[in-house]
């Protein structure tokens, strides 16, 4: 099978984790322990979370005061870079010598006149107390949103409409290759309404679990699996009443709310995959991967 798999932000910095290169190295080494049995059975092409890393990096960034501190497209690129490298190199000392691996730099085209621009829901960075976040705003200029129990930037997340990068990414799939691509939801690009084909970078970033499913889609996958750090989806979380979902219809799963913090943007992801492509979905656990490959572990989101 093709099978594309969005890793959770956790797979490589866990909340609460100092967000060194050391420990992510370690989190991408355990990441890399859980998909190496699928990438020997299947074809794997992988995205990953980069919101802690584009929030440190800005942060790092502003801390140099002689030039204007780099825009979030930017930044977006180098995560691709720096946790591309990460994945292929801990994988790559899993299976065997002569697999290729290749990340690729993925351009994602929003809309500019998307409603997202005026609503900044997407947390960015570490996670800070609220004064603490109330005295970075101030300074900084950011919108900041509470996150659990803990507050975080946020900026604008708007819908991905067109993966820049298909064409080759198919070809690396057809010669074998595992493919790193789309990392932190793409790199946020438009055109200029002013420029005729002109195509520019755009301060936001762009929901991961969301971009995975259109490349998902354009690629012709067979699977679309989103690996986060619970066992699938559950209804009335956080209540006596709370079960998880194993297994149901797209349509069944798109009359339940989820948070639009947490589970609603992965959910709304894989009924958009399931009904656009009448393939199977699937979120659960990293861990339990080759089983939700399978369909017996995380919750599997199937056609009508």
């Amino acid at each position: 099978m093709r099978i594309v798999v969005a890793l959770g932000g956790n797979a490589l910095l866990q909340r609460g984790q100092p967000m060194t290169a050391d420990v992510q190295r370690h989190n991408t080494r355990i990441a890399a322990e859980a998909l190496a049995p699928v990438a020997m059975e299947h074809q794997l092409v992988l995205s990953h979370g980069n919101g802690p890393q584009v929030g440190l990096l800005a942060l790092q960034a502003d801390a140099f005061k002689e030039v204007e501190a780099y825009p979030l497209d930017v930044l977006g690129a180098q995560t691709q870079g720096m946790i591309g490298y990460m994945i292929e190199q801990e994988l790559g000392n899993l299976l065997p010598f002569d697999v290729p691996f290749a990340t690729i730099l993925t351009m994602v085209e929003v809309d500019p006149n998307d409603p997202a621009f005026q609503n900044p829901t997407k947390f960015v960075g570490p996670v800070y107390e609220k004064e603490a976040a109330e005295r970075m705003a101030a300074e900084k200029g950011w919108s900041i949103k509470q996150d659990g129990d803990k507050w975080r930037r946020v900026v604008p997340s708007p819908l991905p409409k067109r993966i820049f990068e298909e064409r080759p990414i198919r070809l690396l799939l057809e010669h074998g290759a595992v493919v790193i691509c789309a990392g932190g939801g793409g790199i946020p690009t438009m055109y200029d309404p002013e420029r005729e084909r002109t195509l520019v970078g755009v301060e936001a970033v762009i929901d991961k679990d969301r971009a995975t499913a259109l490349l998902a889609h354009d690629i012709d996958a067979d699977l679309y699996i989103m690996a986060t750090d619970v066992d699938g989806v559950y209804l009335d979380w956080g209540k006596p009443s709370q079960r998880r979902v194993e297994k149901m219809t797209a349509g069944e799963l798109a009359q339940f709310d989820f948070a639009a913090g947490s589970m609603g943007p992965k959910v709304e992801a894989a009924i958009d995959f399931v009904q656009k492509t009448g393939k199977r979905a699937a979120i659960g656990a990293l861990a339990d991967i080759r089983e939700i490959v399978l369909g017996t572990a995380g919750t599997q989101v199937i056609a009508e």
